[in-house]
């Protein structure tokens, strides 16, 4: 990482004990010159106890409020300390910290203010479970039609963010199932969008919160969240 950018790592972290210690040994040995922070969602395990173990920032929510409260609390910390890109990598694991340089490499050449990480740009690495996979590409084909921007994996959160968009999103991020519904936001704001390839790896513990419940549950959240984004003005 470059010393002249004040980069912070955002962990969201909801009873991730089993991966987030080893995430973190990761981040710390592949870059240099970044901050970490762990968003402990609410966890009922040892997700803080064992973060704070490990030398980082820790911030304990009172209970567990979802992904897109527990990123907003991240981007305000970034926001509020002055960093110039954010990064997020989640705790179960499954982001690839050898990626980091990378991914924030469009944002230091100005070519971009937001780097998502995609699984499918390249056929490589774990890409998760069939029915996931459409439920993806659905998504990205829903970011096209009301976007304009090629996507081809929206739900990744494995993702950088430049100066600007940290002040953005300190103040307006969506509160349920963020990723795909942020890039709506993104586009209507005029922000300026890159993927760039990278290998994820399968979760190193724990169980993934999506059952077939809630995953039909977030297909249709995630769709109407998405329209009704584009239909509001400003």
């Amino acid at each position: 990482m470059e010393a002249s950018q004040k980069t912070l790592i955002i962990i969201p972290a909801y009873n991730e004990e089993m991966s987030v210690g080893k995430v973190i040994e990761e981040i710390k040995h592949h870059v240099a010159q970044v901050d970490i922070l762990v968003v402990n969602d609410g966890s009922t395990d040892a997700t803080g106890d064992i973060s704070r173990e490990k030398g980082v920032w820790v911030l304990d929510h009172p209970y567990n409020m979802g992904i897109g409260a527990t990123m907003q609390t991240g981007f305000l910390f970034a926001f509020q300390n002055d960093y110039d890109l954010a990064i997020q990598v989640d705790g179960d694991g499954q982001h690839d910290s050898r990626y980091l340089e990378k991914l924030i490499s469009p944002l230091i050449k100005k070519d971009a203010n937001v780097v998502i990480g995609s699984r499918y740009l390249e056929e490589k690495g774990f890409k998760s479970s069939f029915l996931r996979r459409v439920g993806i590409r659905f998504f990205s084909i829903l970011c096209f039609i009301l976007s304009g921007e090629r996507v081809t994996d929206p739900t990744s959160g494995f993702r950088a963010f430049d100066k600007k968009v940290i002040d953005f999103f300190s103040r307006e991020y969506p509160s349920d199932y963020p990723e795909a519904e942020s890039i709506i936001l993104l586009h209507k704001k005029g922000f300026a969008f890159r993927e760039i390839p990278v290998m994820m790896k399968e979760r190193q513990g724990g169980v993934s919160s999506i059952n077939l419940f809630k995953s039909v549950y977030y297909m249709v959240k995630v769709t109407l969240s998405m329209l009704i984004g584009r239909l509001k003005k400003g």
